[in-house]
């Protein structure tokens, strides 16, 4: 089972992060900051995300409520706040059947641009990765990324995941792009009998 406590990590200037930055989960309250930050990445990079923007403007934010820890197959997301400020998200999931209980898949990792190349999206990968070991039934976890997006593939890369496969045509954009999407893959034990 996943612990609920909050991680707060201990910034400094060597490191970039902003000096109140806390990583934490996803509460109810969170669930409209979570929707405009959400909103403004998918209407920004399109082509990063499976989701379409225009689709998920119309939702309102009580939609969201699926994201929070322990709803459906959400195991938890994860935010990364500056003070008031939402800079990033992430939210990890897993599929209830019993032949594939033991991977976990990492879904909606963002960060606002403003706050791009400051290390938020790594400190946020990490701290999903130490709430995913604490399940002693996890062993990996996955997770897609548009294959023309370097710096994500070159994060996702820094913490432990490899590429396994390429799905190709995975997306066609409103102006009729086609991207491919990296499958990756990090573990997090080694196989064996899930608990």
């Amino acid at each position: 089972m996943l612990s609920p406590a909050a991680s707060r990590l201990a910034p400094s200037a060597a490191t970039g992060l902003p000096l109140a930055l806390e990583i934490r989960l996803m509460r109810e309250g969170d669930l409209t900051a979570y929707k405009t930050l959400r909103d403004a990445m998918l209407a920004q990079h399109e082509e990063a995300f499976t989701s379409d923007a225009a689709a998920e403007r119309g939702r309102d934010a009580e939609s969201y409520r699926s994201r929070l820890t322990g709803a459906g197959h959400c195991l938890f997301t994860l935010l990364a706040w500056d003070g008031p400020q939402l800079l990033g998200a992430l939210s990890a999931e897993r599929d209830g059947r019993a032949k594939i209980r033991h991977i976990a898949h990492v879904v909606g990792m963002m960060v606002a641009d403003a706050a791009q190349g400051r290390g938020i999206g790594r400190a946020l990968m990490q701290a999903a990765l130490a709430l995913l070991i604490q399940d002693d039934a996890l062993q990996l976890v996955t997770l897609s990324v548009t294959r023309s997006n370097t710096a994500a593939r070159k994060l996702y890369e820094h913490c432990g995941f490899t590429r396994y496969g390429r799905l190709e045509g995975a997306i066609v954009l409103p102006d009729g792009r086609v991207l491919d999407k990296d499958l990756m893959v990090h573990r997090l034990r080694p196989p064996g009998p899930a608990a």
